[in-house]
C-alpha cells in the first residue's frame, strides 16, 4: 500500500497535520521557553515566526489562522473585561480614562513629529503612523491573569486605557482615510460615527442584560451557557464592525455587560478561561508571529532604519506615558512597569492600521515591513516587562497576605458541609456555598446525603443530588468528598458528620411547608438548630444565584456580640464580591458600625449601604424595597443568645406570610462558642 506522503509536503495543507503541529507548539512551547526564562507569549510568537511563511515555511497563514486569530484577539479582550471586578473598575475608571488620554496623546505627538522629521512623510502618513504608536493590544494580559492580578489597580487602569486609546486611534485613523479618499476631513462623518456609538452602547447594553438574565434563568446547562456567551461576544463584535468600530471594542463591551452574570468561582468562568487559554489565544499569538518577516532587515538598510525608529519612538513614548501616569496616581515602580507592559504591546489595531495605510498608499513597503518588525519587538518587550513586574507584585502581595494572616491558625478557613437530598436544588446549594468561600480556602467540601430507609426512590434521588453537587464543585476545581450516610434520622446523620469532619459551615435547603400546620423551618431544621451551635445557612433560590441583583441583609440588634458575627459578615462579603452586586444591610446603628469595620479590616471591595433599624417596624418598611431579583438574607439567633429577641420569635411566621416567593437565605451564626 502506498503511503500518502504528500500530506508531509511543505507548507502543510492537510487539516489534521496543521492542527496537530499547532497543538504541539502550544504544548511544547511553554515547557521549552520556561527553562530559558522567556515568557510563554513571546515563545508562541517566535514559534509562529519560525514555522510561518517567512521562517521555514512549515505552515501557511491560511484561513484557519485568519479565523482563529480573529477569535483569539476578541477572546483576549472579552476575558480582560469579564475578569475585572466591577467595583475596582468603577473605582479606577477616572484614572483609567486619564491614563488612556495620556498614553494616546504622547505617542500621537511623538509619532507625528518623529515621522515628519525622520521619514519626511506627508502629514496624513505621519498621523497614520502615530495611531500605530498610540494604540496598543493587551497582548500580555494573560500573564496578569495567570498571577491573579487582574484587579490590581495598575492592571485595571491599563485595561481601561486600552479602550480609550483604541477608540481614539480608530477615530484618528478613520479621519485620515476619509481625508485621503475625499481630499478633506468630514465632521459630518465623525458626528454620525459618534452618534452610532451612543446608540450601539445603549441598545447592546440593555438588550444583552435582559437576554442574558432571561437565558440563564431558563437554561442551567453550562455548555449551552458557554455557547450563548460566545454568541453574544460575536454579536457585539459584529454590530461594532457594522457601525465602523473595531470588533475588539465590541468584544470588550460584551465582557463588561456579561461580567456580573459570570462569577469568577463558577464552572462557566472555568470553561471560558480554559478554552481561551488553551486554543484561541495561543492560535492568535502564533498567527501574529507568522506575519513577521525578519529577513527584510538584511535586504535593505532603510527597513532597518524605519523599524528602529518606530521601535524607539513607540516604546519610549509609551514608557513616558506610563511614567507620567504612575507619578500622577502616586504609584511605585512595580505598578508603573505593569502599566507600561500592558500598554506597550501592539497587534490587532496596529496590524489593521498598517494594512489600511498600505492599501491607501500612505505607507511604503519599507514602512509596512518596519511596522511589522515593530510589532514583534513591542510584543517581546511587553511580555518580558509584564512578567517581571507581575512576579514582583505577586510576591509582595503574598508576603503581605501572610503577614496579615500571621495570627490565623492553619486550617481555620471554613470547613463546609453541604447537606443534599433533592437533585433539583443540590447544584444551587453547592454553588451558593462555593461563592461564600474565601478565595484562599483550600479545605475540601463535604457533600452529605443522609437516609434512614432503603426506599429505592429516595436512595436514587439522594445519589443523583450527590452527583449534581459534586459536579458543581469539581467544575471550579474545588476538592470535594461525597458521603452517603445511613442513620436513625437526618438530624443525627448531619450532626454526626459535623463532628467527624469538624465542619464549621453547614449549607442546607430551606424547608418548604407541606401543610398548613407545618412550621416555616420544619421540624428537622428546628431539631438541627438545637443539636449544633455551628453556623447554618438555609437557602432557597428561585432563580440562579448569578442572576441576583442585590443582597438585602437583615441583622438583629446586638448581633455583633455573637461568636460567629465576623464569620457570617465575611461570608456575605465573599458572596457579594463574587456576584459583583450591592449589599444593603438593614441593621441597628451600633451593629452597622461593626459590620463596616469587618468589611474594611478584611479589605472587601464591594458596594454596600446601610438602612438603619430602631425597631421591628423599620424592617417592615424597608422590606417593601425587596424585589424578586434580590436575595433576602436574614441573620437569626438561637434561643438564649444575646441577640435573640421576641421579634425573632415572630420572624419565621412573617417570612412565611410575606416572602414565600422570594429568594431567601436564613443564617444562624455560630453561637455559644460552637
Amino acid at each position: 500500500m502506498n503511503l500518502p506522503l504528500s500530506i508531509l509536503n511543505l507548507p502543510l495543507t492537510q487539516p489534521v497535520m496543521i492542527f496537530l503541529l499547532v497543538l504541539l507548539i502550544i504544548l511544547i512551547c511553554p515547557l521549552v521557553f520556561k527553562r530559558v526564562g522567556i515568557p510563554q507569549i513571546v515563545g508562541l510568537i517566535l514559534s509562529g515566526v519560525v514555522v510561518g511563511p517567512y521562517g521555514f515555511n512549515i505552515l501557511a497563514r491560511d484561513a484557519s489562522f485568519e479565523i482563529f486569530g480573529q477569535v483569539g484577539i476578541l477572546y483576549l479582550m472579552f476575558l480582560a473585561a469579564v475578569e475585572i471586578d466591577m467595583f475596582h473598575l468603577k473605582r479606577n475608571l477616572n484614572r483609567g480614562v486619564a491614563f488612556g488620554l495620556i498614553t494616546f496623546v504622547i505617542p500621537m505627538a511623538a509619532g507625528i513629529i518623529g515621522s515628519r522629521f525622520a521619514f519626511g512623510s506627508s502629514w496624513a502618513t505621519c498621523v497614520l503612523i502615530a495611531t500605530m504608536y498610540a494604540s496598543h493590544t493587551l497582548i500580555s494580559y494573560p500573564i496578569v491573569s495567570k498571577f491573579g492580578l487582574q484587579n490590581a489597580k495598575a492592571a485595571v487602569i491599563a485595561v481601561c486605557a486600552t479602550i480609550v486609546t483604541v477608540l481614539l486611534a480608530l477615530l484618528a485613523l478613520a479621519g485620515v482615510v476619509t481625508a485621503t479618499e475625499s481630499g478633506g476631513f468630514s465632521y459630518r462623518k465623525l458626528f454620525i460615527l459618534v452618534a452610532l456609538m451612543v446608540v450601539y452602547a445603549v441598545l447592546v447594553g440593555f438588550s444583552f442584560r435582559w437576554a442574558t438574565k432571561y437565558f440563564f434563568r431558563k437554561i442551567s446547562d453550562q455548555v449551552s451557557q458557554f455557547i450563548y456567551v460566545l454568541a453574544m461576544v460575536f454579536i457585539a463584535s459584529m454590530f461594532a464592525q457594522l457601525i465602523g468600530l473595531e470588533a475588539i471594542l465590541g468584544a470588550f463591551y460584551a465582557g463588561l455587560i456579561l461580567n456580573r452574570f459570570i462569577p469568577d468561582r463558577s464552572g462557566l468562568m472555568g470553561r471560558i478561561k480554559f478554552v481561551g487559554n488553551a486554543i484561541f489565544i495561543p492560535y492568535f499569538l502564533i498567527g501574529v508571529g507568522m506575519l513577521i518577516n525578519v529577513h527584510v532587515i538584511f535586504k535593505s538598510w532603510n527597513v532597518g532604519w524605519v523599524a528602529l525608529n518606530m521601535v524607539v519612538v513607540a516604546t519610549s513614548s509609551k514608557w513616558i506615558s506610563a511614567y507620567i501616569g504612575a507619578r500622577l496616581f502616586g504609584f511605585g515602580k512595580t505598578d508603573r512597569e505593569i502599566m507600561f507592559g500592558l500598554t506597550s504591546g501592539k497587534a490587532a489595531a496596529t496590524i489593521a492600521a498598517t494594512m489600511i495605510g498600505y492599501q491607501h498608499g500612505l505607507l511604503s513597503e519599507d514602512m509596512m515591513n518596519g511596522a511589522v518588525l515593530m510589532i514583534l519587538v513591542s510584543c517581546i518587550v511587553s511580555s518580558v516587562v509584564t512578567q517581571r513586574a507581575t512576579k514582583r507584585l505577586r510576591i509582595e502581595r503574598t508576603e503581605a497576605e501572610l503577614k496579615s494572616e500571621g495570627d490565623r491558625v492553619p486550617g481555620e478557613y471554613a470547613r463546609q458541609l453541604v447537606a443534599v437530598a433533592n437533585p433539583v436544588t443540590a447544584e444551587g446549594l453547592m454553588r451558593m456555598a462555593l461563592l461564600m468561600r474565601n478565595r484562599r480556602n483550600q479545605n475540601e467540601v463535604t457533600v452529605l446525603f443522609v437516609r434512614n430507609s432503603d426506599d429505592a426512590r429516595v436512595v436514587e434521588m439522594g445519589r443523583n443530588a450527590l452527583r449534581s453537587a459534586v459536579a458543581a464543585a469539581q467544575a471550579v476545581d474545588i476538592e470535594v468528598k461525597d458521603i452517603e450516610r445511613y442513620d436513625v434520622n437526618v438530624v443525627a446523620g448531619v450532626t454526626n458528620e459535623i463532628k467527624q469532619n469538624r465542619a464549621s459551615d453547614i449549607m442546607i435547603g430551606l424547608h418548604r411547608k407541606s401543610n398548613v400546620v407545618d412550621t416555616f423551618y420544619g421540624s428537622m431544621i428546628e431539631q438541627l438548630l438545637q443539636s449544633t451551635n455551628k453556623m447554618i445557612f438555609m437557602s432557597r433560590c428561585f432563580i440562579p444565584v448569578d442572576t441576583l441583583a442585590r443582597l438585602m441583609v437583615l441583622v438583629p440588634d446586638k448581633a455583633e456580640y455573637e461568636t460567629g458575627f465576623q464569620t457570617w459578615v465575611e461570608r456575605v462579603g465573599n458572596l457579594a464580591s463574587q456576584l459583583a452586586c450591592k449589599v444593603i444591610f438593614m441593621a441597628y446603628p451600633a451593629t452597622s458600625n461593626f459590620i463596616r469595620n469587618v468589611l474594611e479590616d478584611e479589605h472587601f471591595a464591594i458596594r454596600h449601604e446601610y438602612r438603619e433599624l430602631h425597631n421591628w417596624d423599620d424592617f417592615i418598611l424597608h422590606s417593601a424595597e425587596i424585589e424578586d431579583e434580590d436575595l433576602l438574607m436574614v441573620v437569626g439567633a438561637r434561643k438564649g443568645s444575646i441577640s435573640h429577641s421576641g421579634d425573632l420569635e415572630s420572624l419565621p411566621a412573617y417570612l412565611s406570610r410575606n416572602f414565600a416567593r422570594n429568594n431567601l437565605v436564613v443564617i444562624y451564626p455560630e453561637q455559644f462558642g460552637g
